[in-house]
């Protein structure tokens, strides 16, 4: 569940009508930090943090809290969250000895178990690939006349998952190669004007030789009008090279049945309970999504650069989990117990996805984390489903019946009051999602010390762990559960419809039946409640 894309485009006949609706990308607005605000006082339904501060935190003091971002990857060296990392200070940097004996040697500012001596993992598969193979051994060219009775479940569920694998093998092979067919197109377009990077003026004047060329020229002028924008350079770069990319990386990686990406980990992959693998590079290859989901929890807010964080007392740790793929179960258990072992009290996981190959595993280590008194926040995802009708995972929701209950599932909502609060893109659940929070245009850090506007309940959920922070740091004595409960209970009630898409429809639901409190996070009356708990 990344950052929210664009989608590239829907094929009409042999040619693409240029639209690009909700799918993956950030999106150009005013960079502000709109889910700091105040609903009454500047009109954005944000949190209401800057309006706490002010009124409720100032003069008290606070006691720093860690922070664990499960992620794939934290730029240690931004301006707005170098200050704001945890150290190990048990640990002599470079010496390349475990100094503190916790089996992770120089872990100076986290772990990363994606990676070792050799390099980093960067592509993954997805997990429905990994299942697959481990079951086609089993299953492959069976029917329900070839397998004991007490198989038939499993083989009917090999099947659907066969089936479901050729369809989104099917639809990534047909938007690549037309993508690509347009943007080979397109490229011959660019050639005719001279130019390396024309902008838009330079394309319209460019001179199509074959009608495939006039009607793409066409279409592509006539989306950018309708979209009011004139960067010839941004639609090019960000809605048709991005898009052949997401693609190709679907194809030759995500769905890649011959692609492995465990020999570079080098470890036992078939143990889950094995823990001494990886290697020290929090950032990885690409840090952009963690650094994102850092800053909105605790970019400094005092050096008056970039954004402020939801949090002001608290230490990142960096724990790399998540690929570009589906992250794997054996990594995030580890990740969570790495986390709860180095004193994190409140764990982020923005990322998630739609089987699991070793749900026990995860169990048990969310387990281990509740019995230490950890709160963890979770993405609720963003394929607009209800999760009350299907699962995504990790969830809070163990094997043997129980659940976890210091867990916070969370949706994301948009800046207006208005129908279009929930996120277009956001999962949800009356059972199933906790709570809400902002997740749209949220502008937050990226490497480089660069700052962007990115979508997603993978932004939402990281608003709530600094809400989460802010609280435990002010008021330490707080448990996990009770933090959950405050958080629950100070919520912005919304008593209004709002509507959204669901199998090509356009529904009106009253915003709140779409999670279990029924509004908007807010850290105001969050820390007013806090203050009556004993």
């Amino acid at each position: 569940m990344r950052i929210i894309k664009r989608q590239v485009m829907k094929t009409i006949g042999l040619l693409a009508l240029l639209v690009m609706p909700a799918f993956l990308q950030a999106q150009k607005t005013e960079k502000t930090d709109w889910y700091n605000k105040d609903l009454q006082k500047d009109g954005s339904f944000g949190i209401s943090a800057d309006k706490a501060y002010q009124e409720i935190l100032k003069g008290k003091k606070s006691t720093p809290v860690i922070v664990a971002v499960l992620d794939g990857g934290v730029d240690t060296t931004h301006e707005d969250l170098k200050s704001v990392l945890w150290q190990n200070k048990l640990e002599i940097a470079g010496n390349g000895i475990d100094d503190d004996k916790n089996g992770y040697a120089d872990d100076l500012r986290g772990w990363n178990f994606m990676g070792s001596a050799k390099g980093n993992v960067e592509f993954d598969n997805i997990e429905l690939v990994r299942v697959l193979l481990r079951d086609m051994e089993k299953f492959d060219g069976k029917d329900s006349n070839s397998v004991r009775k007490a198989e038939l479940p499993a083989l009917r569920a090999y099947q659907k998952n066969l089936r479901i694998y050729d369809q989104k093998k099917r639809k990534a092979e047909q938007e690549y190669f037309m993508l690509y067919s347009v943007k080979k197109t397109v490229d011959s377009l660019i050639a005719s004007t001279g130019k390396d990077k024309p902008n838009l003026d330079e394309f319209k004047a460019s001179s199509p030789t074959s009608k495939q060329q006039e009607q793409i020229k066409k279409l592509i002028l006539v989306n950018m009008k309708a979209n009011k924008s004139d960067d010839f350079q941004d639609f090019y770069e960000q809605e048709l090279a991005k898009g052949v990319k997401y693609y190709y990386e679907q194809l030759y990686y995500h769905l890649n049945m011959a692609y492995n990406s465990r020999p570079l980990v080098g470890d036992n992959y078939q143990n889950s309970y094995e823990k001494s693998y990886g290697n020290l590079d929090v950032m990885g290859p690409d840090a952009e999504h963690g650094s994102h989901v850092a800053g909105i929890i605790a970019a400094d807010r005092t050096n008056n650069k970039g954004i402020r964080g939801v949090a002001d007392n608290v230490s990142i740790l960096a724990v790399r989990t998540v690929p570009n793929g589906d992250e794997r179960d054996k990594d995030v258990a580890n990740s969570i117990i790495y986390a709860v072992d180095h004193g994190a009290k409140v764990i982020n996981m923005s990322f998630g996805k739609s089987h699991s190959w070793d749900k026990e595993a995860v169990d048990k280590a969310v387990q281990y984390a509740m019995k230490k008194d950890v709160l963890l926040v979770h993405a609720a995802g963003n394929d607009n489903k209800n999760l009350d009708l299907e699962r995504v995972y990790p969830n809070r929701y163990f094997n043997n019946g129980k659940t976890a209950q210091a867990w916070i599932e969370v949706g994301a909502s948009d800046a207006k009051n208005d129908k279009t609060l929930k996120a277009s893109f956001s999962n949800y659940g009356k059972t199933t999602v906790d709570v809400f929070a902002p997740g749209v245009d949220i502008n937050s850090t990226i490497p480089g010390s660069l700052y962007k506007a990115n979508s997603g309940t993978s932004m939402a959920a990281p608003v709530v762990s600094g809400l989460a922070a802010l609280i435990r740091s002010y008021y330490p004595a707080l448990s996990a559960v009770q933090v959950k409960e405050i958080i629950m209970k100070s919520v912005v009630k919304v008593n209004q419809d709002v509507e959204f898409m669901v199998d090509g429809k356009k529904v009106k639901v009253p915003f709140a039946d779409l999670s279990i409190a029924g509004g908007i996070v807010n850290a105001y009356q969050a820390l007013k409640l806090a203050e009556t708990y004993k």
